[in-house]
């Protein structure tokens, strides 16, 4: 019974409610997962199957969409409140990630032109490896005994694809391992740099930050390694102008990767963004498989599952030991 005067909430208003958020959720994981599977597939096209052989000037070109993006979605459309940096030795923390997230996203890149997005989504997924790795050499955290048994299936799997792989590239391998570390060696920097109240800053007002220093960093690179690279670049356009608008699309989807996780992550649980990156990667290898038509063995794809099984054990167990 309702105060008199007052209405009752209309359940039918609530239901529309709820079904509307379920809505926009699903309608943001669908976003994540096409941006993230779509820039990892125009990678591999433009650098593997066009032929434009340029990861650092790749990788600067996202890094220059994500630093304009970025400061158009803080400063003028005002997604998240500006975090301001407070000091010098922030910002020298800040540049120091940078540079790892360089070496990360350029080795990605540069594996992509010798290896299948297939196997390279299965050594991807070695991450949690490298990261109980570097979280125990730097900070001397230790795990359960059981998250680290959780952690043979993961490096197994990826021996076995390995073995199994058709299309195995040593250097590329060894490569793709860089890049995983990389990324490992970023997430436990960035716990161990940032880790003060007045230092701590959200994944996207940390883009900001971060993204025109990867610029400043790659610029460098690109001059010396990639010989007149913006020349190439031109010729390329003025015999087929595609290449311009490519370029742009998938730098411009490089920032909503990062835009579209960090709502993801406001909008769902730790545990079910666990879920969703497990499963991610699974859809990523069954489409690049479909699109690219790489030869795939039964062992590779054997390696992998058991890869992907190891770290839905691994992300359990982290679960479990993080229970009060």
């Amino acid at each position: 019974m309702t105060a008199k005067g007052g209405a009752a909430p209309s359940p039918g208003g609530t239901g529309a409610a709820a079904g509307t958020g379920r809505l926009f959720t699903v309608g943001l994981v669908t976003a994540w997962y096409s941006s993230n599977i779509g820039v990892l597939l125009l990678n591999k096209y433009l650098l593997s199957n066009y032929g434009f052989k340029y990861p650092i000037f790749l990788t600067m070109c996202h890094m220059s969409a994500c630093a304009l993006l970025s400061y158009a979605a803080i400063a003028w459309l005002r997604v998240v409140p500006m975090q301001l940096v407070r000091s010098r030795v922030q910002l020298a923390k800040i540049a120091a990630l940078s540079l790892v997230f360089c070496g990360s996203v350029v080795s990605g890149n540069v594996s992509l032109r010798y290896l299948p997005v297939s196997f390279n989504q299965a050594v991807g997924a070695t991450t949690p490896f490298f990261t109980a790795v570097f979280a125990y050499i730097m900070t001397v955290k230790r795990e359960s005994w059981v998250t680290y048994l959780t952690l043979v299936p993961v490096v197994t799997g990826v021996i076995i694809a390995s073995g199994g792989e058709p299309s195995f590239h040593l250097f590329g391998f060894i490569v793709c391992i860089g890049a995983t570390a990389a990324r490992a060696l970023k997430t436990v920097l960035q716990g161990i740099l940032l880790s003060s109240e007045g230092e701590k800053l959200n994944s996207m007002n940390l883009l900001l930050y971060m993204a025109p220093i990867a610029v400043i960093l790659l610029l460098p690179a690109t001059i010396f390694m990639e010989d007149n690279v913006v020349g190439v670049t031109i010729q390329l356009a003025k015999k087929d102008f595609t290449i311009v608008w490519l370029l742009l699309f998938n730098s411009c989807l490089a920032y909503f990767v990062n835009l579209t996780n960090f709502l993801v992550t406001k909008h769902t649980s730790a545990l079910t963004l666990q879920v969703l990156g497990n499963a991610k990667g699974a859809v990523a290898v069954v489409v690049s498989i479909m699109i690219f038509r790489n030869p795939v063995s039964i062992t590779g794809m054997l390696g992998y599952t058991l890869t992907v099984i190891g770290v839905i054990l691994y992300s359990e167990s982290k679960k479990r030991s993080n229970k009060p």
